[in-house]
């Protein structure tokens, strides 16, 4: 118990350091109960290493640029820290790797956008209605990966301890915080505020003006005003609430958890939609030069692949 706690703690603290000292409390409140990794009963605050900083900085990359695999995708990824006994190693990698096998179809079709979004970066103009059918490629691709990975699932439940199924839920639920922080410039974009998220790194990136990031910004806001794809946060957060309660439980089928197709179409939807209006509204405002940078960096993303 208290080795599941001490992991829980483990990935709590990278969270942190990437949602920002207001998440704090609501991320210890949930890590084992109130215990702490030094066993004394009381939470302390974790101690910022560059290990963890590099780890949440990793998370938070990934959950700008890939949405395809949706909730499904936070519970496949949960796996990665969740610390599991040697006698289960085999098992659990086994499954993971069928998760991410279900999500293949859907992450070809992220893949696709991704290149469409490239090509017209590179070319200096972006076609709405080509990126607008692979997005319609990728929602539903992406529907489909909960009923398809519900044996995986089953699975899953049945391999884990208790204690292991509370933790990984934890690091779904924190999955899921921390990609709308990752992604909250795309949801929320207002012409005094101050550049953040994906826009920031691309300031970053591209050494951008003060006056393109100011055409942008005014571009990003115009373009999310207009879309017809509007976030539904509740949609996701009512999967994520049920598929935790329902694991946690002693008994699990997640082919009875009817939320699940639709909350991944969404969060890809929405995700990837932001995706491409970020892109698109950056594109005309660059130099040549840094179109070029940019289509490297976003067919890089492409051929991304989780393993």
């Amino acid at each position: 118990m208290k080795r599941e706690q001490a992991l829980r703690w483990s990935w709590t603290a990278r969270v942190i350091l990437a949602l920002g000292a207001a998440a704090g409390s609501t991320a210890v409140a949930a890590c084992g109960g109130g215990a702490s990794a030094s066993g004394t009963g009381q939470a302390q605050a974790p101690v910022s290493t560059q290990a963890d900083e590099e780890a949440a900085a990793d998370v938070t990359e990934h959950h700008r640029h890939h949405h395809h695999g949706g909730v499904s995708m936070f519970i496949a990824m949960s796996l990665d820290t969740l610390g599991v006994t040697p006698e289960q190693r085999a098992a659990v990698d086994k499954i993971q790797a069928d998760l991410y096998a279900r999500m293949e179809p859907a992450r070809a079709a992220e893949q696709a956008v991704l290149e469409t979004l490239a090509d017209g970066i590179a070319a200096g103009a972006i076609d709405p209605g080509k990126v607008n059918a692979a997005l319609a490629q990728l929602a539903a691709a992406s529907a489909g990966i909960h009923d398809a990975s519900a044996d995986a699932l089953n699975q899953l439940h049945a391999a884990l301890t208790p204690e292991q199924r509370a933790a990984l839920v934890d690091k779904v639920e924190a999955h899921w915080a921390l990609w709308r922080q990752a992604n909250a410039d795309e949801v929320d974009v207002t012409p005094s505020a101050p550049a953040g998220g994906h826009l920031k790194a691309l300031a970053a990136d591209l050494a951008l003006t003060p006056d393109q990031i100011a055409k942008i910004r005014a571009n990003l806001s115009a373009a999310i005003r207009d879309t017809p794809v509007k976030p539904d946060p509740q949609k996701i957060e009512a999967h994520v609430q049920a598929f935790g309660a329902a694991f946690k439980a002693e008994t699990f089928d997640a082919k009875t958890l009817s939320t699940g197709g639709a909350a991944n179409a969404h969060l890809a939807s929405w995700g990837a939609t932001r995706v491409a209006l970020m892109f698109e509204s950056v594109t005309p405002v660059l130099t040549a030069d840094q179109r070029a940078k940019l289509a490297a960096q976003v067919r890089e993303h492409a051929e991304h692949k989780e393993s």
